[in-house]
């Protein structure tokens, strides 16, 4: 039996995939491409190319291989972006996976791990933010994370389905064992834009927004190393399997830093004074949003191992730097 891994190509997909094949797991990825590299596919993993939301290919999958849990990670997720094509997220991440869960029920698979974002809590008062806090998304994106989540909420109800839907705060860092980092040239995190930029790659970081009420003005989230991410990822999969309800859950450490903090951090890190330029707002970010983490730590166990910013930055530095070097 092989767990399927949608946008598995990708860099929190591609992660999922390294975890389950070091867990000794049958691993099928499927991804268009369409931001993923197939070079990301690790292996002893089956790779198909493919569209999540193509039924016919998606159900080909799961019976060829023998697919018993489905881990979707194929969405959109730039925040600005989505607010200047909605519809194209909603096509991408909405109706498409409303086909992918279709499938997962006509074909028998009955574990779905959904990766979902705190942006369905929108401009929340709640800090930190728990799983019961009101669902009020300011941007499509979050609307769009928030309707599948309403989805699989209904067809559990309805069919022999159990699912996890897993709220993801901000990820970054990369594989300790450098296997693998966050490798879109044009990614939008911050972090990942910050490094870059240490290492000549921009010529500037741009912070949106100096005016928030935090700290220091500019916006505060919670980071999360990739690695603890998809250990909730393999305890949602063992708390599935063993028969366990199903679950939404925080992914989070609980504490949050301001982006004038994590350039800093960057900075001492890599050991660069790049130059941080001003800008407005944008649409559709909170001022701040931090999870609150004990519901996962409590029900399925998880321990985060990796809850350290300057630990973070390095990884994803050291990653960055081998993406660099890496053949063509």
């Amino acid at each position: 039996m092989a767990v399927l891994v949608t946008g598995g190509a990708g860099y929190i997909g591609g992660h999922m995939a390294l975890a389950l094949l070091d867990a000794g797991e049958k691993v099928v990825v499927l991804d268009n491409l369409s931001t993923g590299f197939r070079w990301a596919t690790p292996e002893g993993a089956e790779f198909v190319e493919g569209d999540f939301g193509d039924q016919d290919r998606v159900e080909g999958v799961i019976k060829r291989f023998g697919v018993e849990s489905i881990a979707h990670f194929g969405a959109k997720l730039v925040v600005p972006e989505s607010v200047h094509d909605p519809l194209g997220y909603y096509l991408n991440n909405v109706a498409k996976a409303r086909n992918l869960i279709e499938s997962a029920v006509r074909t028998g698979v009955r574990r779905f791990i959904f990766s979902s974002t705190a942006a369905v809590y929108g401009e929340t008062t709640s800090d930190p933010v728990g799983e019961e806090a009101p669902l009020r998304p300011v941007s499509p994106y979050g609307r769009s994370k928030l309707m599948v989540e309403w989805m699989l909420a209904d067809a559990a109800r309805a069919h022999d389905l159990c699912y996890v839907t897993l709220r993801y705060f901000n990820v970054a860092g990369a594989d300790p064992k450098g296997r693998l980092g966050q490798s879109t040239t044009n990614a939008t995190h911050l972090i990942k834009r910050a490094v870059q930029t240490a290492l000549g790659r921009h010529d500037s970081v741009s912070v949106f927004g100096v005016d928030y009420p935090t700290v220091d003005g500019s916006g505060v989230r919670d980071y999360i190393h990739v690695s603890d991410l998809i250990d909730a990822h393999m305890a949602a999969l063992s708390h599935l399997r063993a028969g366990g309800a199903s679950a939404t859950f925080n992914c989070g450490y609980g504490r949050g830093f301001s982006v004038l903090q994590v350039i800093d951090v960057v900075k001492r890190v890599s050991g660069v004074d790049f130059k941080v330029t001003i800008a407005g707002r944008r649409e559709g970010d909170p001022p701040a949003i931090v999870a609150s983490a004990e519901r996962i730590r409590k029900e399925l166990g998880w321990r985060p191992t990796q809850d350290n910013l300057e630990l973070i930055v390095r990884s994803a530095l050291d990653w960055e730097r081998r993406l660099h070097n890496r053949p063509t």
